[in-house]
């Protein structure tokens, strides 16, 4: 049915996911590279032209009109970099980085605004050498000062996704107009060069003038390949390419923003959306409801080819969407209530009947990627889990890692239930029958007016203290309704009273970011190196960090010690084994019912538009690297 796409905070997170693809350099002595990776040697050389996967000649010129994230139904800030306020979409493209992403490598970035990049042999520093051509949109001349503003400003004001992976870099410091210098603490610095190579730049001179974590549309100065143009908050936002880019004709931009225009629209539903994309009142929408995908894209247009349906594979992980239990609520802290939760959702049966089999269950915390646990632990897992054994549970050293429980996909869900009904008793639940307010009504009145016993009593799950179990679910769309029914079903013959709480898009994101809720469903994905981000997802301190990503509330000094086991591993396969070892004990932990994923994107976009040949295989390309066709235009005309 639905596949969630990563919210605008987690899109922006990337900033730290893309955190997740490191560099560090493997030589014996530091040397001015134009570029970093990870593990291994970079794929580009210095003098190369334009990466592989664009089409360095590409027209510019059009407009492309999208849906961005999906359920976003309007915004009050154009700036995303604090926790303040619901950030426009597509503010990322107003500011450059030192460095930026190649994406058909897992863990490499080249020269932005730095022609070059210096880690200390001791990997303490590392000092990049700016380009001294580069601009901010008024001309004005961007250097090292702004890069030292900067970073200060995003470590002490900016949002927890920005500030928590610059906690080991301890100061930035101007040497010059040219060069700048991060500095590190600690030993888990292999990540932080890449970590402050992506960090947005902002003006020093404009921002200082400004109250940074407050919200505002004024439409901020920037240095990247586009600007603000007009905008209606709940409507639309558009951004103008900048013809004076100073960054145009670099090899990293060579091919890429061909668009003149990108206009993100907001609506106040999918219906809405999809009505307005079938009226071509804009260009593209990303689906990510299968039954959609399946039936109602049977239209004319579709089948003339002006309408163009396309299935983009992905070669990323395919990230972490599930409902998310929040550990906060005492109901919620015992793990074997957490894992009834589990086996009372029947995967297969709304693959079945609401997904039309398009989707995959999700199993792991890295589905899609090599860093998914399978089997027994290997030697390696053994060996950096053993230290921990008296604190984990045994069945992580003698068994395969958990796999969500399986059914026919009848509905008749009765073995998962009588199993999930055991634990609940062990956990200290028992099931009364009670009279259940407002659930059996006139009807039962009539029955017991004139004498006659009525069958009103239900099942009521109540603990030690005669609290019952009830569940609340929290969402911002519709969409989930009809999935989110069919398990309040099943969990109702358990004795657990759910309901569905659907509140508009700022009082969810408020009240996700405040932890205020028993279950919700959000998707995170990971990047091909994962590391300091995941101390937001899923490590102690982030728990109480207001914004954070440890939606579950998740406080465990394994996961944290494994979390930081990945940040310092010197190589990928000592990355992969570490990464399997934590997804083993995430999964025995049941902080969450795991959903659906799919490894790739639908796409319905009318026919306008050219792409390259070449898809890069860790990104959807779509606003970077397409452009507008003017035949493909002409011919399309009003046929719409």
């Amino acid at each position: 049915m639905f596949l969630k796409k990563p919210s605008t905070k987690t899109t922006l997170s990337a900033l730290l996911s893309v955190v997740l693809f490191s560099g560090i350099i493997h030589s014996a002595n530091a040397v001015e590279r134009h570029g970093l990776s990870a593990f291994g040697d970079l794929k580009y050389a210095k003098d190369f032209k334009n990466f592989s996967y664009v089409v360095p000649l590409a027209p510019k010129g059009g407009k492309l009109s999208m849906i961005g994230t999906a359920g976003l139904t309007t915004f009050n800030s154009f700036n995303d970099m604090i926790i303040k306020g619901d950030a426009a979409q597509g503010l990322e493209y107003l500011y450059d980085s030192l460095m930026v992403r190649a994406q058909d490598e897992p863990d490499a970035v080249y020269g932005l605004v730095a022609k070059s990049a210096n880690v200390a042999r001791d990997k303490s520093s590392v000092t990049f050498t700016l380009r001294p051509e580069a601009r901010f949109a008024d001309g004005s001349k961007l250097t090292s000062a702004d890069l030292v503003f900067s970073f200060n400003i995003l470590k002490k004001k900016g949002h927890p996704r920005l500030s928590s992976g610059l906690r080991d870099v301890t100061s930035a410091k101007a040497l010059g107009g040219y060069k700048v210098r991060y500095t590190f603490k600690g030993k888990l610095v292999r990540d932080l060069p890449l970590v402050v190579a992506q960090l947005p730049i902002l003006p020093k001179a404009w921002w200082e003038r400004r109250e940074f974590d407050k919200t505002s549309l004024d439409k901020p100065l920037g240095s990247g390949p586009y600007t603000i143009g007009s905008f209606k908050p709940g409507s639309y936002v558009s951004f103008l390419r900048r013809k004076d880019y100073w960054a145009k004709d670099l090899p990293v931009n060579k091919g890429r923003y061909n668009f003149d225009e990108l206009r993100y629209e907001y609506f106040r539903d999918r219906t809405a959306e999809f009505e307005a994309l079938k009226s071509g009142n804009f260009d593209l929408r990303e689906e990510f409801t299968s039954r959609v995908w399946a039936n109602d894209y049977k239209l004319n247009a579709v089948k003339s080819g002006r309408l163009v349906r396309l299935d983009l594979d992905d070669k990323r992980p395919s990230g972490a969407q599930g409902f998310f239990i929040n550990l906060r609520r005492k109901k919620f802290a015992d793990k074997r209530v957490r894992q009834a939760l589990d086996l009372a959702f029947d995967y297969e049966w709304t693959n079945k009947n609401m997904f039309h089999g398009l989707y995959q269950r999700t199993q792991s915390f890295f589905e899609n990627s090599v860093m998914k646990a399978k089997g027994l632990p290997s030697r390696g897992e053994v060996l950096l889990l053993k230290p921990f054994e008296k604190q984990l549970p045994p069945e992580i050293f003698t068994h395969a890692p958990y796999i969500p429980p399986v059914t026919d996909g009848s509905g008749q869900n009765r073995k998962n239930l009588r199993a999930a009904k055991a634990l609940l008793q062990q956990a200290g639940w028992r099931v009364k029958k009670e009279v259940v307010k407002g659930e059996c009504g006139t009807f039962c009145s009539i029955l017991k007016a004139i004498g006659l016993k009525s069958d009103s009593k239900q099942s009521v799950l109540r603990n030690a203290d005669n609290e019952a179990f009830e569940i609340t679910f929290l969402i911002d769309s519709p969409s989930f309704k009809r999935i989110i029914s069919p398990y309040i079903k099943n969990l109702k013959r358990l004795g657990i009273q759910g309901k569905i709480r659907m509140v508009d898009n700022a009082q969810y994101q408020e009240r996700i970011k405040s932890f205020d809720f028993d279950m919700t469903t959000e998707r995170y994905v990971l990047g091909m190196t994962p590391s300091v981000a995941m101390r937001n997802y899923w490590g102690s301190r982030a728990a109480d960090q207001k914004g954070s990503y440890n939606l579950s509330g998740i406080k465990n000094p394994v996961i944290d010690a494994l979390i930081e086991k990945i940040i310092a591993a010197p190589s990928r396969e000592s990355l992969v084994t570490a990464s399997r070892a934590l997804d083993r004990i995430l999964r025995n932990g049941h902080y969450w019912v795991p959903h659906w994923y799919k490894a790739g994107h639908w796409l319905a976009y009318w026919n306008k538009f050219s792409r390259p040949v070449t898809k890069p295989p860790y990104a959807r390309g779509v606003i970077d690297l397409w452009w507008y066709d003017v035949k493909k235009a002409k011919q399309l005309g009003n046929k719409k």
